[in-house]
């Protein structure tokens, strides 16, 4: 893929510029934990994380015959905004987005995080500037991304053909898709290169390897 065309870059947030996996198995850990259910390694996080997010919780061992989903759902998103203070950027985050902006590029976010949980993460992380739209979403069970992403498509003054979504997720990369967007996808997030590599997306090691690409 070329990029040298792109005037516009679609971002996720979560496991794509910000490192928050371990906080987000520190989390789900001890909410297994508390059930007097196993905990899960970061390799089988890597396996069975994935959209909707219920599925995932299911994956980790819950059963929501005896509990709603609602619950544990609330319960992690607690301890997720606990803990945010300890997750960082990728590193070359800063560098990336630096590297597109002097390349003419507008760059936005779309996001499966609360959007005011969102809006201050990324102001702590010191890169809101950077971004010309900004859309999480309104509740906190993390639903399709999709509906979010035509409206962002609406703020977009470019041709689809001049826009790339970048995410971590093969939901991410089904989101691109229904966008009618071309996707890559980086394998230093919340699903392993092997799941990734499975659809015929662009498939990079980490944010650094972008650069080639302008």
């Amino acid at each position: 893929m070329n990029l040298t065309k792109v005037k516009a870059i679609i971002w996720d947030w979560n496991g794509t510029l910000l490192n928050d996996v371990d906080i987000c198995i520190n989390s789900m850990n001890q909410l297994l934990v508390g059930r007097n259910m196993e905990p899960i390694n970061k390799q089988k996080y890597l396996e069975i994380f994935t959209f909707p997010v219920k599925d995932y919780y299911e994956k980790a061992g819950f059963d929501f015959r005896k509990e709603e989903f609602e619950i544990p759902a609330l319960q992690f998103i607690e301890l997720y905004q606990k803990n945010l203070k300890h997750a960082d950027l990728h590193p070359a985050v800063v560098n990336i987005l630096d590297y597109s902006k002097s390349k003419g590029v507008q760059q936005y976010i779309l996001s499966a995080m609360q959007h005011d949980s969102l809006i201050k993460s990324l102001k702590d992380n010191r890169i809101y500037d950077y971004f010309i739209h900004i859309h999480g979403i309104d509740n906190h069970y993390a639903h399709s991304k999709v509906e979010m992403g035509f409206d962002l498509l609406d703020k977009i003054p470019f041709k689809r053909k001049e826009m790339v979504l970048i995410g971590d997720t093969l939901h991410d990369e089904s989101v691109a898709r229904e966008l009618g967007i071309d996707c890559i996808l980086i394998a230093s997030g919340h699903q392993s290169k092997e799941r990734l590599n499975v659809n015929g997306s662009m498939v990079l090691n980490n944010l650094e390897e972008l650069k080639k690409l302008f």
